[in-house]
C-alpha cells in the first residue's frame, strides 16, 4: 500500500511540473506572439518607407539633366 500511495505522489508531483511547464509555456507563446505582429508591423512600416523613398528617388532621377552621368 506504501509503495502505492509513493508511486502516487510521484505521479501527482510530475502532473505539477507538466502543468507548470505548460503554463510557461503558453505565456511564453502569447510573447512571441505578440514580439512577431510588432515585427511583422514594423517591417510593413519600413516596407512603406521604402516605397515612398524609392519614388521619390524616380521622380529625382527623372529630373536630372540628361547629359549628367551616374556611377554605377
Amino acid at each position: 500500500m506504501q509503495q502505492v500511495q509513493s508511486e502516487l505522489d510521484r505521479i501527482g508531483k510530475k502532473i505539477t511540473e507538466v502543468v507548470s511547464l505548460c503554463e510557461a509555456l503558453k505565456t511564453e507563446n502569447a510573447q512571441l506572439k505578440q514580439q512577431l505582429a510588432a515585427s511583422e508591423n514594423n517591417r510593413n512600416d519600413l516596407s512603406e518607407r521604402m516605397g515612398f523613398a524609392r519614388t521619390r528617388l524616380e521622380k529625382l532621377v527623372l529630373q536630372l539633366p540628361e547629359d549628367v552621368q551616374l556611377e554605377t
